[in-house]
């Protein structure tokens, strides 16, 4: 079997990635083309922990433009990420792979709260366990969520799935001379503006060392080639 170059991941899957070419909502077949992606992935022996966002449901953001309280509309995006959290775990138990969700808001009759050790016992079972409701807190990101949820498992790499192949100089998808990296730093990230996670969860990362590979999830094999560390994407480290 092919060696993994890491133990512990933390995926951060965006709540818009389960759309596929849907409008809003879960397209199945695109979380199960995810789903066997990260199957493909804990069958090298590694841990995964997931944090997927709530963007394909609702996000805080959308309420407050709609002059709701930031607040509660941050609340409403965590519940979303429930949701998804849910609708993955069912997916990769379909496929065989025993799967934990742990909420950062108690709701005990569908899933368990947040406990660190637990968490770390259910990675060393080689169960997958998805971190869902973000950090329980309002004004914090799911990227926020991820950086913390992976600082926390000792995850050695967050691995960013993407529709886009890595981390450009604009917009591909609206600038046809935007320029890939292989490598950026945490600083550059930062002070260009670049888009991959928020300033949080990227201090988060650089404080802790923990790079940052972002990637395209949707070229089949790529979240495998990651983990074994093959050059797919793009790193963002110090």
């Amino acid at each position: 079997m092919a060696k993994s170059a890491y133990k512990t991941i933390l995926l951060k899957l965006s709540g818009e990635a389960l759309m596929g070419k849907s409008d809003y909502g879960i397209d199945f077949e695109t979380a199960n083309f995810i789903v066997n992606e990260v199957k493909s992935v804990v069958e090298l022996g590694v841990r995964v922990g997931i944090v997927v966002g709530g963007g394909n449901i609702f996000r805080g953001m959308q309420g407050t433009a709609q002059k709701m309280d930031r607040v509660q509309a941050d609340y409403m995006g965590m519940l979303a990420t429930v949701i998804n959290s849910l609708a993955l775990q069912d997916g990769l138990e379909k496929v065989g792979i025993p799967t934990r969700v742990q909420t950062a808001i108690e709701m005990r009759q569908i899933a368990e709260p947040f406990i660190r050790r637990r968490a770390m016992r259910h990675l060393e079972k080689t169960r997958v366990v998805i971190f869902a409701a973000g950090t329980g807190n309002p004004y914090f990101t799911t990227d926020t969520a991820a950086t913390l949820r992976g600082t926390e498992i000792n995850a050695e790499v967050i691995l960013k799935a993407t529709k886009v192949d890595g981390v450009y100089t604009s917009d591909p998808m609206k600038d046809k001379n935007a320029v890939k990296f292989d490598t950026i730093s945490y600083l550059d990230v930062i002070n260009k503006g670049l888009k991959v996670m928020d300033s949080t969860a990227i201090s988060m990362c650089m404080d802790n060392k923990i790079p940052i590979i972002v990637f395209d999830i949707f070229c089949k094999g790529n979240m495998k080639n990651v983990v074994l560390g093959e050059k797919v994407g793009t790193i963002v480290e110090g």
